[in-house]
Parts: structure tokens; sequence; C-alpha cells
């Protein structure tokens, strides 16, 4: 793979005189047009890239990434996990010289895929890619040298979620539901309830978490589909007095969204990944807010790097304190909210960047 440099801030100005001249009559610059020897190429897990949250916003990194520095791209959208080891393979044989694989089901295929192309670079989203298939894991080193692993700890953001959902309910219970019980599901929910049990503890009042103990105990689809189980199962939490409900797992927050309308009731959703209230217009009237990875961030970033020959297979792991996660603003229910949620969000932010509140998850202990 060629190495590649941006261009500095003189050479721009260079390459805009130049662009001047041509205009003026002498010949175009026809580098400029060219396009880099840098191929990336993405592969989805079974959510396909408009899922309005994590493919999406991994695909849109990787996508400003390559149009940034005038290169082409592949993706490559996997329907189910057979697709994976394939869908790998072809992009070796296509000359990809980084390949970027979306979420924790693909980490046994990129792991494979990388231990027999040394040659070239894997980011592998949401798992660790040092031991373990499912996330669960991470002791700061992926197992291949060429992989580099995207982790968010988004317990503390949804700590903050948690928090402003227990202060904003009118029922005193609150909800949420995952599509299958891995690590990168069930963090949300952990944080979710921390959050929800720091605000009741520190304010005196019963607020109530359904669906969610810890411990892998908790309610779920089995799967991560938009289907009727989904919204079966998101009547189950609202059945029990739900006000606020937190859906995890990318499409199956449509189930719950059929719920709410089916319910004749308000009540609040949390989005997760993504601003629903920007990917997904249909939820606006309903989200509360929404439990942010910056995943098209940091994919782009790593991209970027990579197109300029700074590869570096460190783990990256998103927080609060470098922005890799956070909660989205309130929009419609900025009216609804208390006048004092704002500054105290901001006061648990600061506690848990400086540790003075403690957050748990599997990425931290």
């Amino acid at each position: 793979m060629k190495t590649w440099k941006r261009t500095s801030a003189i050479a721009a100005l260079a390459v805009m005189a130049s662009a001047t001249l041509a205009a003026c009559g002498d010949a175009p610059d026809e580098k400029a047009e060219e396009k880099i020897d840098f191929l990336p190429c993405i592969l989805s897990d079974a959510g396909g890239f408009d899922d309005k949250s994590f493919n999406q916003l991994s695909y849109e990194g990787v996508e400003d990434a390559a149009k940034e520095l005038n290169a082409e791209f592949r993706e490559f959208q996997s329907t189910n996990e057979n697709d994976y080891d394939g869908a790998l393979e072809g992009f070796v044989a296509e000359g990809c010289d980084m390949i970027v694989t979306v979420g924790f089901a693909l980490a046994a295929a990129t792991k494979k895929s990388a231990a027999a192309n040394p040659e070239i670079e894997y980011v592998l989203i949401d798992d660790a890619a040092d031991g373990g298939e499912d996330g669960a894991t991470f002791d700061g080193q992926a197992d291949e040298p060429n992989i580099k692993p995207l982790l968010y700890n988004t317990a503390e953001a949804a700590f903050l979620a948690g928090y402003a959902a227990a202060d904003y309910t009118k029922t005193g219970t609150v909800g949420t539901y995952g599509g299958m019980p891995f690590p990168t599901v069930t963090i949300f929910m952990d944080g979710f309830k921390q959050g929800v049990d720091y605000y009741a503890k520190e304010k005196g009042k019963a607020v109530k978490v359904v669906g969610w103990e810890g411990n892998d105990k908790g309610v779920f689809t089995g799967g991560f589909d938009a289907n009727e189980k989904a919204t079966n199962t998101a009547k189950q939490i609202l059945d029990q007095g739900a006000d606020v409900i937190l859906p995890v797992g990318g499409p199956i927050y449509q189930g719950a969204l059929t719920a709410i309308d089916e319910s004749g009731k308000d009540i609040a959703l949390i989005g997760v990944d993504a601003d629903f209230y920007d990917t997904d217009p249909n939820t606006q009237d309903v989200v509360f807010t929404s439990i942010l990875k910056n995943m098209k961030i940091s994919v782009y970033e790593t991209v970027l790097a990579a197109g300029d020959g700074d590869f570096d297979a460190s783990p990256y792991v998103g927080t609060l304190e470098n922005d890799g996660v956070g909660i989205a603003e309130f929009h419609n229910f900025d009216s609804k909210i208390s006048d004092t949620l704002a500054d105290e969000l901001a006061s648990v932010r600061a506690g848990i960047i400086d540790g003075s509140i403690p957050v748990t998850s599997y990425l931290v202990q």
C-alpha cells in the first residue's frame, strides 16, 4: 500500500494558486483529481447500513474519510453470520488496504482474516478482539497486531440518560429491553439502571426500573429485528407502568414505536447509538433523548489516519471525557423537563469524569 499525506496548509494554498492560473488558461492540475492508492472497505452485521444507528454511523464514517482522502471504498451488507467469511475473503481478493467490521458478531471472522492477512489493517467495532467473541473481555491488546478495536463505554452516557429519565417519569417506573444479552447491549442497560438508582438515592425518590435487574437478568427479544416480538416485548415493559422506555438493539426500537402508538399514552423513548431525532424523523414526537456512540467520528478518524499512513492498532475507548459517548439534546421535550435537570446533568457528568461518581461496565469495573 502506498502511503499518502494530506496536503499541508501551504500546499493547499499552492493548489488554490495553480487552480487560479488554470482558470487563466494554464493546464489544470491533474494530480489533484487522482484517486489515492488506498482502498478502505466496510462489512456490516445483519442489521444493515440503513439501521438508523450502529451500522449506518460506521458506514458514514468510512464514506466521509474516503471522500476527504479522495479514495474509493467498498461495502458489503451482511444478511446473516454466514456472509462474514465470504465477504472478508472477497475484500482481500479485491485488494482492500483497510477492512472495517461492524459489531462483536464479526469478531471471530475478523480475527481469522487478520491472522491470514497481516499486511491488511483491520478495524473491529465493539469488540476488543482479545479472546472473546462476544465483546466480554478487554485487556488492552487485540490478539492480532493488525486489528484496531473501537470500543465505547456507553454505560457512562446511559447513566446520564437514566438520571434524566428518573427525573422526568410521572409514573415512577421506567423500563428497558434488549435484543440479546451481549455485553455491548447490556452495557446500556447497566448504565441506565445505575443512573436511575443514583437519582433515586440522591433525591430520596422511589423510581423503579423494569426489564433489567443486572447480571444478565432482563427482558430480551432474542434478536435484532423490528418484528412482532420487538413490539410485544415493548408492550410488556409499558404494561408494567413504564412511561420512559429504552430499547437497545438497532432496529428493535421500531417495535417500541408501535407499542407507544397503540398504548395511547404519553410515553418517552430513549434512542441508542445515534440521535434518533435526526436519523429517524418518525421518532421526533416521542424521543426524549438518545445515548450516543460517536462511532461516525472515531471510524472517520481511524480510516483517515490509515490513509495518511498513520495506522495505530492501539484500542480506542470512547468515554464522556473524550466525547466518544454522550447524550443528545432533549429536542421536543425541552419544555417538559425540569428547570434544574440540565445543571444537574452537567454536575453528574463532571462527577463521572473525575471518578467521584463511579460507573461500572464490562470495560471498566
